[in-house]
């Protein structure tokens, strides 16, 4: 019987299939190895295909990363916008707030020496005002209005998220020695500080 799947159509199924496994394979590795074991023969033997094929879907190992960052914020700002409270709606401002901060610390303490090298070549204007930056700062702005009508939002957003550049968060856990803990409290030590703390009306 004759069907309406269109030429090709399986190819790019497959595609998209093996993009898939190798994107979930990769963050396997680094979650296990760490990020200096990330290399193309390391993805496409634990993906169990050919390096000839993990180039093919990515280019080089920068689009790989590329793909692996692009992945991880479409989950946090999934998470963001439809997710379960404290991260999405339904809590209160400052619990969101927090939320989000301890949300990005945790991607940071997996992918943060990958995303370090990213800042470090992107021109400024760019790196803050588009992109994963532009869509945080706009979040914790609204939030912190919410929490603090009174507040400079806009400024405030900034400095809640000058402490998680990665460059400044890698120094701090693998030169400093700090835990993700210690951290995360200075963290909600900033919200506390900025008069965000207060309890309020659940955020939709």
């Amino acid at each position: 019987m004759p069907t309406n799947t269109p030429p090709g159509s399986a190819e790019r199924a497959d595609a998209a299939r093996n993009r898939a496994k190798i994107l979930a394979t990769a963050e396997r590795v680094v979650a296990r190895r760490g990020v200096e074991a990330l290399t193309m023969n390391a993805v496409a033997r634990a993906a169990g295909v050919g390096v000839g094929t993990v180039y093919r879907r990515f280019g080089d190992q920068g689009g790989l990363v590329e793909a692996m960052m692009d992945r991880r914020e479409s989950q946090l700002q999934r998470g963001m916008v439809d997710g379960p409270p404290p991260l999405g709606p339904g809590a209160p401002p400052a619990d969101r707030i927090r939320a989000f901060l301890h949300a990005y610390a945790d991607v940071l303490d997996t992918y943060g020496p990958l995303m370090a090298a990213a800042e470090a070549t992107m021109p400024t204007p760019r790196r803050y005002r588009t992109g994963p930056y532009a869509v945080h700062h706009r979040h914790l702005a609204t939030l912190i209005a919410d929490a603090r009508p009174d507040a400079d939002a806009y400024y405030l957003a900034d400095a809640l998220l000058a402490p998680l550049a990665a460059g400044l968060f890698t120094h701090q856990r693998n030169h400093d020695g700090m835990s993700l803990d210690r951290i995360k409290a200075g963290l909600d030590d900033l919200v506390t500080g900025f008069g965000l703390s207060e309890t309020g009306p659940p955020h939709r």
